[in-house]
């Protein structure tokens, strides 16, 4: 009888310590997995990213004075590629010297570029689903280590038209500036038509354009982009021919975006850019 006894006490401390081991190694589990967990998602153009990570996220969160919607989730999964490492000239988060000229020109010009894009950042960072709502909530996540944010969410009547006319004024520059390109291509067209040798597109500077324009993905490999130098990444593509290659970066190719997410980019632009991209490893 006490054999007995004896023998079922060790059975269930037996039983008790496995229970405890099990426990604590979920436990160590979960640990490692969130400490492994990725800070950041790359989000490619045409897919839902920042709207449905932040809805996954939790929608109440009021973080970084967006109201209801999560500004630093959205920041995280659209805009920190470029703007926690300064690529293609973005200014970085919290750099207040990167940032001291824009912030003079107010929270709604931010907002307007955000949301329209400007020089080489995409309209809405690439993600046309996130709606005028989260990109303030983004833009003020940005912006808000050097700057006073306005409060969200408000009446927008007012800020509506000066961003309307700040927009105008820009239209109206891009407009001037398209016309100063087209003048310029046109002499192009006619000195190429006068030698007979050089491409209409030989006096652009592409090595400018590659860098306000392509160099995030072409230096870095982002989305699988193939980088400049790299020999043994260009080979397969060389031998499509440069006719293909410019193909490909005027109308867009697996993930880049037609040239380069960037429309006012004339074609000639684009193909000096591209004969600038793959020149040293022709």
């Amino acid at each position: 009888m006490k054999s007995s006894k004896l023998i079922m006490g060790c059975l269930a401390t037996l039983g008790l310590t496995a229970g405890i081991a099990v426990a604590q190694d979920d436990a160590e589990r979960e640990a490692i997995a969130e400490r492994l967990k990725p800070v950041g998602e790359l989000c490619l153009q045409g897919e839902d990213c920042g709207t449905a990570m932040a809805a996954s996220s939790g929608g109440g969160d009021t973080s970084s004075d967006g109201g209801s919607v999560d500004g630093e989730g959205i920041y995280n999964n659209v805009c920190m590629a470029c703007h926690e490492t300064g690529a293609a000239g973005a200014p970085v988060r919290g750099d207040e010297a990167a940032w001291s000229e824009r912030t003079g020109k107010g929270f709604e010009t931010l907002l307007s570029h955000s949301i329209n894009g400007f020089n080489a950042m995409p309209a809405r960072g690439g993600n046309p689903n996130l709606s005028d709502e989260e990109m303030e909530a983004a833009t003020a996540y940005l912006v808000e280590p050097v700057m006073d944010v306005p409060e969200l969410g408000g009446d927008t009547g007012a800020s509506g038209d000066e961003e309307a006319a700040a927009s105008g004024e820009e239209q109206a520059a891009s407009e001037a500036e398209d016309a100063a390109s087209g003048e310029a291509q046109a002499a192009a067209d006619g000195e190429a038509a006068a030698s007979g040798d050089e491409p209409a597109h030989a006096g652009i500077d592409g090595e400018a354009i590659y860098n306000s324009v392509c160099m995030a993905c072409h230096e870095t490999g982002a989305a699988g982009a193939p980088v400049r130098g790299n020999a043994e990444q260009w080979s397969a593509r060389l031998e499509q021919g440069m006719e293909t290659l410019y193909d490909h970066s005027i109308n867009g190719f697996n993930a880049m975006p037609a040239k380069g997410g960037n429309p006012s980019l004339s074609d000639d632009e684009v193909k000096a850019a591209t004969d600038y991209l793959v020149e040293p490893v022709q």
